[in-house]
């Protein structure tokens, strides 16, 4: 594998009302390129307008795709292929300036998102659409694999990408700062490390954490979801290498690979916490960014 790069595709401020601390909190939009021998994959493409209403809730503040894709040294005519991990209109804002590319994702999520009350429709169905559907895992290409993830949403996935030094996941629905990721997996230790009950309380894992031991995958990072499932991760966390999708951003011409970072909240990540209804024009928010 030639590259896994970060994109910053932006950033919004979530209102004290969903943050549970009584503070707003800005928070980052971002999506990741993978470069194969042969192709380009974008996986996510950043926040889409969902009506006037959303936009003064989240006051966002988004970075085109042409300038965000230009700081990785690449354009949207690149861009072979899109993968996202679900479709909420915080996923798949730009998915319309790649008409006529595959858009992968899981047959049921699109199911859900033409059902209504679930996503901005304009993002789904816009001219040129041309949507690869998949029915559980698959490799994509060689060395990338898609794995569901159902948790946030049933149809969510992510992607698994084979390294020369590893497995590298890079995951939605994962841990906001680096210190709530290290609190969870030293809890998931607790007991190896002699701690009797009561245990601290640690987020469920899915899919995600599974995939970084699965036979045949070397595990490079472990990936912390809030799903509905109970997964163990690895013992030897010394084999733990999570990646960032959070608030601090590395420099965009640094090789994902040369990075020791974390999983957190961006592009990447789903939301969980329910907020306001849309606008009617624009339908309404099953979930908040």
């Amino acid at each position: 594998m030639d590259d896994v790069r970060r994109v910053d595709l932006g950033s919004f401020i979530r209102p004290a009302e969903e943050t549970g601390t009584g503070d707003p909190v800005i928070e980052v939009v971002q999506g990741y390129l993978v470069r194969t021998p042969t192709h380009l994959v974008l996986l996510d493409s950043g926040m889409g307008e969902a009506g006037a209403e959303t936009e003064a809730w989240y006051r966002p503040r988004r970075i085109s795709m042409a300038q965000a894709l230009a700081a990785t040294g690449t354009q949207i005519a690149d861009v072979h292929l899109v993968v996202n991990c679900h479709l909420h209109f915080d996923h798949i804002g730009g998915n319309p300036l790649f008409a006529g590319r595959p858009v992968i994702c899981q047959r049921g999520e699109l199911d859900t998102a033409r059902g209504g009350d679930y996503t901005v429709p304009e993002l789904v169905d816009f001219p040129g659409v041309r949507y690869d559907l998949l029915d559980g895992e698959a490799e994509i290409l060689p060395g990338v694999h898609v794995i569901p993830t159902p948790g946030h949403v049933d149809g969510h996935q992510s992607l698994v990408v084979q390294c020369e030094d590893g497995s590298l996941v890079l995951a939605g629905q994962a841990h906001t700062t680096g210190s709530q990721w290290s609190a969870d997996a030293l809890a998931a230790r607790a007991a190896a490390l002699g701690h009797e009950p009561p245990l601290p309380r640690r987020a469920r894992g899915c899919a995600v954490c599974w995939s970084s031991t699965r036979s045949g995958w070397s595990s490079r990072t472990t990936a912390r979801c809030d799903c509905r499932s109970t997964m163990s991760t690895p013992e030897d966390d010394r084999s733990v290498r999570p990646v960032q999708t959070g608030r601090s951003a590395a420099p965009t011409a640094m090789s994902w690979r040369s990075t020791t970072t974390r999983v957190g909240r961006g592009t990447n990540a789903c939301w969980t916490r329910r907020a306001r209804a849309w606008p009617a024009s624009a339908g309404r928010r099953s979930t908040s960014p």
